[in-house]
């Protein structure tokens, strides 16, 4: 359980899960469900104020904060750069990155192309806001300066919704290969984002309301199926 404030009404009620190593767990919901608030909770961007968030089953308030945060590589749901240097945004997120792990993070970030294409490439300077860049190549951005970390646990937070689908699929299969021994949280309100997970999280008004694949939450949750068929209108296929 969780709320902004003590006293006020909860924004995350009753929320249980498991995820295995490896694991890619989907979370999906309206506007304001509490998906993100669920998935900052891992960081100790909040804290819970009921129950126990475990990673291999100690509590995260045991482990030392810095060497919590440095397991987890976390792009947020808005792309906070700085007016400096791709290199240096990107090193944000890993200080003795190489040469290499940045080409590497970049390219994972399908962001490699729209860099090289820089005249500066990755010595490029950002303005204040990085509104030199579009919406999508700031959240490539964003991922790979997550992607640098090489973290054991990685967390997307709606960070595909201005990257276009081709490069999301990229993107996608790309956290599958370099990734695979990661914990991944991939929070979208797009289907074609989540539905590869091992396991769905269905939220609605800060609860989990249905749990499965992608495959039994069409036959299962009412909520997923209505979001199905809205997406599908605009072209998302539900098949496997």
């Amino acid at each position: 359980h969780f709320s902004y404030l003590k006293g006020t009404e909860a924004v995350l009620k009753n929320v249980s899960f498991h995820a295995e190593p490896g694991e890619t767990v989907g979370i999906i919901g309206m506007t304001g469900s509490g998906k993100s608030t669920l998935v900052k909770m891992l960081p100790r961007l909040f804290d819970v104020h009921q129950g126990t968030v475990k990673i291999d089953g100690v509590n995260i308030k045991d482990y030392d904060l810095e060497h919590l945060r440095a397991a987890i590589g976390y792009a947020p749901q808005k792309a906070t750069l700085f007016s400096k240097t791709i290199v240096e945004n990107l090193r944000y997120g890993k200080g003795e990155a190489t040469a290499e792990d940045i080409v590497e993070a970049l390219a994972a970030a399908n962001a490699k192309e729209f860099v090289d294409k820089l005249t500066a490439g990755t010595e490029h300077e950002l303005t204040q806001g990085a509104t030199n860049l579009s919406g999508g190549q700031k959240q490539r951005l964003a991922m790979a300066r997550a992607f640098v970390r090489q973290p054991q646990i990685l967390i997307l937070d709606d960070v595909t919704s201005a990257v276009d689908s081709i490069s999301e699929k990229t993107i996608q299969t790309a956290i599958a290969t370099k990734f695979a021994d990661a914990t991944k949280f991939i929070v979208s309100s797009k289907i074609s984002s989540i539905r590869h997970a091992e396991q769905i999280l269905v939220m609605d008004d800060g609860e989990i309301v249905a749990q499965g694949t992608h495959m039994e939450l069409l036959k299962t949750s009412a909520l997923y199926q209505e979001m199905a068929k809205t997406q599908a209108e605009k072209g998302v296929t539900l098949g496997e």
